[in-house]
């Protein structure tokens, strides 16, 4: 995931100083050029981060057309979504076994696909523990 992929080979997939970074460039506004990278490399298709990042098509389309970089809050829920598809890539070794599992029902996430569940951040937390479960082998 180019930006995220930069970010975690610098500091580490976790820890401290790889979310001040995060912090930093959420603050600080992630450019389109970075966000288009990870959109690139996601399983979620262009035309649905605007409803992720509760933002128009027509907004969305702006920042494209400026090469303007986003508003802290969206910076943030972009850099988390990346990390988010970073972790599911690793957990399930394969991109395309990954998104099938993101845009499948799912029964310990009541029957919702995990995609559902990724315009809030409540719902992200939810996503990132069934990946954690799977990841360990604990299926419910």
């Amino acid at each position: 995931m180019g930006i995220v992929n930069d970010f975690v080979a610098s500091y580490g997939f976790s820890g401290d100083r790889l979310s001040l970074r995060m912090a930093k460039t959420s603050r600080n506004g992630l450019s389109y050029h970075d966000f288009s990278k990870i959109v690139e490399e996601s399983p979620v298709p262009e035309d649905s981060w605007a409803d992720l990042l509760h933002i128009s098509d027509r907004t969305l389309q702006r920042y494209k057309k400026d090469q303007k970089s986003f508003e802290s809050i969206h910076s943030e829920r972009i850099l988390k979504l990346g990390l988010l598809f970073k972790f599911g890539e690793e957990v399930f070794g394969d991109f395309q076994l990954f998104k099938s599992w993101l845009f499948e029902s799912s029964i310990p996430l009541g029957s919702q696909s995990p995609y559902s569940l990724l315009d809030t951040t409540f719902g992200m937390e939810l996503v990132r523990d069934e990946l954690g479960r799977i990841q360990h082998g604990i299926f419910a």
